[in-house]
C-alpha cells in the first residue's frame, strides 16, 4: 500500500506532516505501533488530525446548514452583530446544532436498547435458542422496580410482562417512561415541574428533530428544554434498558481479573478482535472460538489456539462480564492492526473508523462488518442474525484461520499488558459494601458523611486525537483520587486508566488517606470500571441509590458528585452529558465545547440550568483545572449538606507528578 516518491509526484499527493509520537499518546503500545506505521508508510487518524485543522467556526457551533439559504456563518467579533439569512440568532443556531447532537447521540443508545429488547422478546418467546436468561434474579429485581408482581410466578411470565412494560420506553406517546420509577422523588418532582419527564424515546427524538428544523422552535431555552427530555429518554430509557437486558441475558458483571493492552495478542495464535457496542455479536463469537471443531481447524493451520480479544465498548462489556482481554480504546483501533497479528476484526455499530479498511488492507487483516445498519465501503459484510448467530461468527473464525495460515508480513506485538479488576456493576457495589445480608450503599454514604470519601466522580467517554491520547483521563483521575474522590468509569476512559495501572487494588496508595483507608478495608481499587458507554446508566442507578439510602440530600442534584468526559468526541457523549446534567450532576467536558462564550445559550447551559434545579455544564481542556472545578463543586455540595470539614485540596507539584508517572 505504500507509494514510492515517484508515485506520489505522479498522483500529486500533498506531503503529510509527521506525527510527533511523544506528544501524541502516553500509551506505549500505541506509540510503538505509530512508529511502525510511519516506517511502513501507513496513515492513521492521528496523522489525519495533525494534517486537518478543526474548523474554528464549526467548533464554536457558529455555523448553520439546516436549509439551502446557507450555510450561514456567524463570525462577527460580537456574536449578536450578525444573524443567519432567515434571521436566526447565534443562540438559536447553537441550540439547534446542540439539539441535533443530542438527538443523534440519544438515537444511537436508544436503538442499541431496542435491539437488546428485540432479542429479549425472541428469547422469551422461544424463537432464539442460542441465548437464554442467565440472571433470573436480575430479571425479578428489574421487574419489581417497574411495578411488576414476581412472587410465585414463572420466570417466563415475569419476562413477558417485563418486555411489554419496557417496550413503552420506545413506543409510548403519553405518560412517563417505565424507569422513571427509579428516579429519586425530589429529582422527579423537578422534571415534572419543568415538563421534561420523557414520554417515549421515539416521540422525544422525533419532536427534537422537528423543533430544530428551519423555522420551527426559535428560542434557545425552549429547544434546550426538549434536549433534556430527549437525553433523559436515553439515560433513564434506552441506555438503561440496554444495560439491564444485557445483564439478564448474559449475566450481571462481578469483579474479574483481566488484562488490558496490546500484549494480549499472541503471535502463535489466531487473533480475533471484536469492536463495537452491541454484546450479541461478541457473546456468540465467544461460543465460536471455543467450538472444538474450530479450535482443531486452528491447530491444523499451525496455531496454538484461538485468541479472542475486545476493543472499545463491546470489549469493555465483555471485559467486565467475562474477563475477556481488552486490546485498547477508540484511538488505538487502527494502531493495533499495524501489529500484523490481527487475523480478523469484526465490527458492528458506533465509533468504528472508516480508516480501518485501508489499514486492514495494508496488513492483510480480514475486516468484517456484521450489522445491517453499518456497512463500510471496502469491507466484507457478513450479516449477523440473532436467530442464527453462529452462521456469522463461525465464518469470521474460519476466515481468521485462513488468514493465519497465509500470514505473509512480519508480526510485531508490543509486550505490554496490565492486569486489573473490572466488573463493578451496581449490584456488586451494593454487595461489596454491605455483604450478602446487608447489601447497601449505607457504608458509602457514611464514609462520604464522615469525610473519608470526599465525593464521587464519574469519568467517562471517548479518546480524541485533538489531545494527547489517554493523558487527560489519567491525570484527571490521579488528581481526583489524590483528593479522596472515588471514581467510577465507563467506556474508553476505563481502558485508559486500566493501562495506567489504576484498576489494581494496590493503586489505593495513590489515593488520599481517607479514600485509601476505605479501599484497603474493602479490598477494592480507587477507580471502579462499570462497563461500556451505554452502561453509564449504572452510574445513574448508583446515584439514585445514594439518595435513597439517605444522609446526602433528597435529589441527585444534592449529592457531592460530579462527572467528566475529558476526551469526548461523539454525539453520544453530548447526549450522555445532557442526561447527567438534567439528572442534577455537574458535568465537565474537555477538548472543546460547541458553543460561543458569553451568549445567552452559554449562560443557560453553564449557569441557568442549575438555577432551575438541574445540574450544569462545565468546560476546560486542562485535567488539573477540570479536577479543581469538580472538587470545588463537590465541596460546595458538602457544605450545603452540612458535612463539610476543614480540608485543603492536595495540589500536585512537578515532583509529585513525576513520582506518579514512575509508578
Amino acid at each position: 500500500m505504500r507509494m514510492d516518491e515517484e508515485e506520489k509526484k505522479e498522483k500529486k499527493v500533498i506531503p503529510m506532516k509527521r506525527v510527533n509520537i511523544k506528544e501524541t499518546t502516553i500509551c506505549e503500545s500505541t506509540a510503538q505501533m505509530l512508529e511502525k506505521a510511519q516506517r511502513d508508510g501507513v496513515e492513521t487518524a492521528f496523522d489525519r488530525a495533525v494534517n486537518m485543522k478543526a474548523c474554528p467556526i464549526g467548533a464554536d457551533s457558529a455555523c448553520c446548514k439546516h436549509c439551502a439559504m446557507g450555510p450561514c456563518r456567524l463570525i462577527a467579533k460580537d456574536p449578536y452583530e450578525r444573524v443567519g439569512v432567515c434571521g436566526a440568532t447565534i443562540d438559536t443556531i447553537m441550540s439547534r446544532n446542540f439539539a441535533r447532537m443530542v438527538a443523534s447521540g440519544a438515537a444511537a443508545h436508544i436503538d442499541h436498547g431496542m435491539t437488546m429488547l428485540d432479542v429479549f422478546r425472541e428469547v422469551v418467546n422461544g424463537n432464539i435458542k442460542d441465548y437464554t436468561i442467565k440472571d433470573p434474579i436480575k430479571l425479578e429485581e428489574v421487574a419489581k422496580s417497574v411495578g411488576i408482581e414476581t412472587d410465585g410466578r414463572e420466570i417466563r411470565d415475569i419476562a413477558t410482562d417485563l418486555y411489554k412494560e419496557l417496550e413503552r420506553t420506545y413506543t409510548q406517546v403519553e405518560g412517563e417512561i417505565p424507569f422513571a420509577s427509579r428516579v429519586p422523588p425530589k429529582t422527579l418532582e423537578t422534571w415534572r415541574k419543568h415538563g421534561v419527564v420523557p414520554r417515549g424515546a421515539m416521540r422525544e427524538i422525533m419532536e427534537l428533530m422537528h423543533r430544530s428544523h428551519m423555522g420551527v422552535d426559535q428560542h434557545y431555552a425552549n429547544i434546550t428544554h426538549q434536549c433534556s427530555r430527549t437525553a433523559l429518554a436515553d439515560g433513564w430509557g434506552g441506555s438503561m434498558v440496554a444495560t439491564e437486558i444485557s445483564d439478564i441475558l448474559y449475566g450481571t458483571p462481578t469483579p474479574v481479573r483481566a488484562e488490558v493492552d496490546m500484549g494480549c495478542l499472541k503471535e502463535d495464535q489466531v487473533n480475533i478482535i471484536i469492536h463495537g457496542h452491541e454484546p450479541n455479536l461478541f457473546e456468540s463469537i465467544l461460543e465460536s472460538v471455543n467450538d472444538p471443531t474450530l479450535v482443531k481447524a486452528a491447530k491444523d493451520a499451525g496455531a496454538e489456539g484461538i485468541n479472542l480479544v475486545g476493543m472499545c465498548c463491546s470489549g469493555a462489556e465483555m471485559l467486565s462480564r467475562h474477563g475477556i482481554p481488552h486490546a485498547g480504546n477508540f484511538m488505538s483501533t487502527e494502531a493495533i492492526l499495524v501489529t500484523g497479528a490481527v487475523d480478523a476484526l469484526g465490527v458492528d455499530v458506533q465509533c468504528i473508523k472508516q480508516g480501518l479498511v485501508k489499514v486492514a488492507e495494508c496488513y492483510g487483516t480480514k475486516l468484517f462488518t456484521t450489522n445491517p445498519r453499518a456497512h463500510i465501503e471496502g469491507a466484507e459484510h457478513i450479516e449477523f442474525k440473532e436467530h442464527e448467530p453462529r452462521e456469522c461468527t463461525d465464518k469470521i473464525v474460519e476466515m481468521a484461520i485462513v488468514r493465519f495460515r497465509n500470514r505473509k508480513l512480519p508480526v510485531e506485538i508490543p509486550k505490554l499488558t496490565t492486569m486489573g479488576i473490572h466488573g463493578f456493576s451496581h449490584e456488586y457495589i451494593n454487595y461489596m459494601l454491605g455483604g450478602t445480608f446487608r447489601a447497601s450503599y449505607t457504608p458509602l454514604n457514611d464514609n462520604i458523611i464522615n469525610g473519608r470519601i470526599r465525593g464521587v466522580a464519574g469519568v467517562v467517554g471517548c479518546t480524541n486525537p485533538r489531545v494527547k491520547h489517554d493523558w487527560v483521563h489519567v491525570e484527571l483521575v490521579k488528581e481526583l483520587i489524590k483528593n479522596d474522590v472515588l471514581v467510577l468509569q465507563t467506556g474508553c476512559s476505563q481502558i485508559s486508566l486500566a493501562k495506567a495501572g489504576l484498576y489494581k487494588p494496590e493503586a489505593a496508595h495513590l489515593a488520599g488517606a481517607g479514600l485509601r483507608e476505605v479501599c484497603e478495608t474493602v479490598g477494592m481499587p480507587p477507580v471502579l470500571g462499570v462497563g461500556s458507554c451505554v452502561d453509564n446508566s449504572r452510574i445513574l442507578i448508583a446515584a439514585a441509590e445514594m439518595v435513597k439510602v439517605g444522609g446526602l440530600g433528597e435529589s441527585i442534584a444534592d449529592l457531592p458528585a460530579a462527572g467528566a468526559a475529558p476526551e469526548w468526541m461523539s454525539e453520544k457523549a453530548i447526549s450522555i452529558g445532557q442526561y447527567f446534567v438534567a439528572s442534577g450532576v455537574y458535568t465537565v467536558f474537555g477538548v472543546t465545547f460547541p458553543i460561543v462564550e458569553e451568549t445567552k445559550f452559554h449562560k443557560l447551559l453553564f449557569e441557568g440550568l442549575e438555577e432551575l434545579g438541574y445540574g450544569k455544564w462545565g468546560f476546560t481542556a486542562d485535567p488539573y483545572e477540570m479536577a479543581r472545578l469538580m472538587i470545588e463543586h463537590i465541596d460546595k455540595k458538602r457544605k450545603a449538606l452540612g458535612i463539610d470539614k476543614a480540608r485543603e485540596r492536595v495540589l500536585f507539584d512537578m515532583a509529585a507528578r513525576r513520582e506518579l508517572e514512575a509508578v
